[in-house]
C-alpha cells in the first residue's frame, strides 16, 4: 500500500509541542507501516527561534513567521500547543479559516470558547481534535465519543489533575504540610511556578466542562462547575479521614439523574479506601464512567507531561489525517445552552454525606450543643470521634461524620455551629462522596 504523506503544521514549541515534534520525527516509520500515513513536520511556528530544545529539527522547519503554515496550502494539519486563550484563539480561528484542520491539547480554551472554536470549525469544513486536553495519556474523549457511544451516561468520577493529585498523595503518605507537598511538585516539574489553576480546581473544572459536555451531550459552560480547591487542606483531616477508612481526592464529578437534571462539581472528596480511584497515587490521573449498558469502566494513565501529552496529540493528527476526526467531529451535537442551563443542578441541592470538623472547649454540655444544630437543620450523624490534644483556646479536635443530606442544610447548620460559645473558630466540612463500583 503506496504511503500518504500528510503535512503537518506546529504552533508552539514548548514542553508539549517538543514532545509532538519528537514524536513526528522519531516515530515516523513506526506510525507508517501501522496506517499507512507518513507524517511530515513541515513547519514548526515560536515567537522563540533561539532556545535549545530536547530536539533538533531540520534547517528551515522552525520560524516565528505564523503566515508560513497559514498560506502553505500543502499543510493539511494545524496543531496548536502555546496554550492559554487569547493568542491561541486567534491562531485557531486563522489556522480554520486557512482551511487546516486543527489538534490542541488546550483544555481552557476549549472550556471557554469551545462552541465558537466549534462553529468556525464547522462553517469552514474543517475538524478539530482535542484527545490531548483532558487526562493527557490517558484516550478518555474518544473513549466517550465512540467507544461509549451506545451508551447512556450516567456518572463520571475524576481524578484529572496530576498536580492535586500529587500534593494530596504526599500529604498522605508521608504526613507532609501543604506548603511541603507543593515546593515537593514544583521541584519535581508536576506544579508550576504559580501553581494556581492547578489547585484552585479551575484545571480540573476547564476538562469537566469538556468531558461533561461530550458524556451528556449538552452545551456546558464554566459557568455551570461549582469549584473547590485543595489550599485549605489540612494534614490533620487527612489522617482523621484515614481513622475512618477514607483517601482523600480532588475529584472532578458529572452525574445526570433519571430526569436528565445534570449536577457538576470539582471539590476536594473523601472517598472509601478500597475504591480504585482511591489508590490513585502522585501524578497519576483516573476516571470512571458509569454507561446504563456496560456498567461501570476505569481509565488509568499519566495525566500529564511532555511525552503523555505529546501521545494523544500526535494520535489526534493521526485521526484526523485518516479521516475518522472530520466524521466524529460533524456528528459532534450537543444539546443547545438554551436547552442545556435549566438542566443545571444548583450546589445547594446537591445530596452527599460530609465530614465535618470541629475544634470543641473542653467542657460539659458541648456534644448536646453542636448535636442540636445539626438536628435543627435535619441532619443524621452517623458517627463522632473526639480526638485528644488541645488547640486554641482550650479546645479539642471533634470529627463528625453524617447521613446524606442536602449541601444547603450543611451550609446553614455550619453557619449556626461557628455561633455557638462552645466552638472555637470555623468548622472544617469537607464531602463524603460515595462512588458506586461493579462487583460481582
Amino acid at each position: 500500500m503506496a504511503e500518504q504523506i500528510v503535512k503537518v503544521g506546529l504552533v508552539g514549541f514548548g514542553t508539549i509541542g517538543s514532545g509532538v515534534a519528537k514524536i513526528i520525527t522519531e516515530n515516523a516509520d513506526s506510525i507508517a507501516a501501522k496506517t499507512g500515513i507518513r507524517l511530515d513536520l513541515a513547519c514548526v511556528v515560536d515567537i522563540d527561534v533561539e532556545s535549545d530544545r530536547s530536539i533538533k529539527l531540520p534547517e528551515g522547519v522552525l520560524t516565528d513567521d505564523l503566515s508560513r503554515l497559514l498560506n502553505d496550502d500543502s499543510i493539511i494539519v494545524g496543531v496548536e500547543t502555546i496554550g492559554g486563550t487569547d493568542i491561541a484563539r486567534n491562531i485557531q480561528l486563522k489556522m480554520l479559516e486557512a482551511g487546516k484542520d486543527v489538534v490542541t491539547a488546550n483544555k481552557a480554551l476549549l472550556a471557554e470558547y469551545g462552541n465558537e472554536l466549534y462553529r468556525v470549525a464547522q462553517q469552514n469544513g474543517r475538524c478539530i481534535a482535542f484527545e490531548a486536553s483532558c487526562a493527557g495519556g490517558i484516550p478518555i474523549i474518544s473513549a466517550i465519543r465512540t467507544g461509549l457511544a451506545a451508551n447512556d451516561i450516567t456518572a463520571m468520577y475524576g481524578i484529572v489533575n496530576g498536580t492535586s493529585n500529587y500534593i494530596l498523595s504526599n500529604m498522605t503518605s508521608k504526613n507532609e504540610d501543604f506548603s511541603e507537598a507543593l515546593a515537593q511538585a514544583q521541584a519535581k516539574g508536576y506544579a508550576e511556578a504559580d501553581p494556581t489553576l492547578d489547585i484552585s480546581g479551575g484545571d480540573s473544572a476547564h476538562k469537566l466542562v469538556i468531558l461533561g459536555s461530550i458524556a451528556f451531550g449538552c452545551d456546558i459552560a464554566l459557568e455551570d462547575i461549582y469549584v473547590e480547591g485543595i489550599e485549605g487542606i489540612s494534614k490533620d483531616d487527612i489522617r482523621y479521614g484515614r481513622e475512618m477508612d477514607y483517601r482523600l481526592k480532588l475529584l472532578a464529578i458529572g452525574q445526570k439523574d433519571g430526569q436528565g437534571r445534570i449536577s457538576l462539581r470539582v471539590h476536594p472528596s473523601f472517598i472509601a479506601e478500597d475504591n480504585a480511584l482511591a489508590r490513585v497515587e502522585g501524578p497519576f490521573n483516573a476516571v470512571s464512567i458509569f454507561g446504563n449498558a456496560v456498567g461501570q469502566l476505569t481509565f488509568y494513565g499519566r495525566g500529564a507531561g511532555m511525552m503523555p501529552a505529546a501521545s494523544a496529540v500526535v494520535a489526534d493528527i493521526i485521526d484526523v489525517a485518516l479521516g475518522n476526526s472530520a466524521t466524529t467531529f460533524r456528528q459532534l451535537n450537543l444539546r443547545p445552552r438554551n436547552e442545556t442551563a435549566p438542566l443545571i443542578e444548583n450546589i445547594d441541592n446537591i445530596v452527599s454525606r460530609f465530614y465535618i470538623r470541629i475544634m470543641c472547649k473542653d467542657q460539659p454540655g458541648v456534644i448536646a450543643q453542636w448535636s442540636k444544630v445539626l438536628a435543627d437543620h435535619q441532619i443524621s450523624i452517623s458517627g463522632a470521634i473526639q480526638h485528644e490534644g488541645m488547640g486554641p483556646d482550650n479546645t479539642v479536635p471533634v470529627v463528625i461524620a453524617t447521613h446524606p443530606t442536602m449541601q444547603k442544610n450543611i451550609t446553614t447548620a455550619l453557619e449556626d455551629m461557628e455561633k455557638l460559645d462552645v466552638i472555637g473558630g470555623k468548622p472544617i466540612c469537607i464531602r463524603i462522596v460515595d462512588i458506586p463500583e461493579d462487583k460481582d
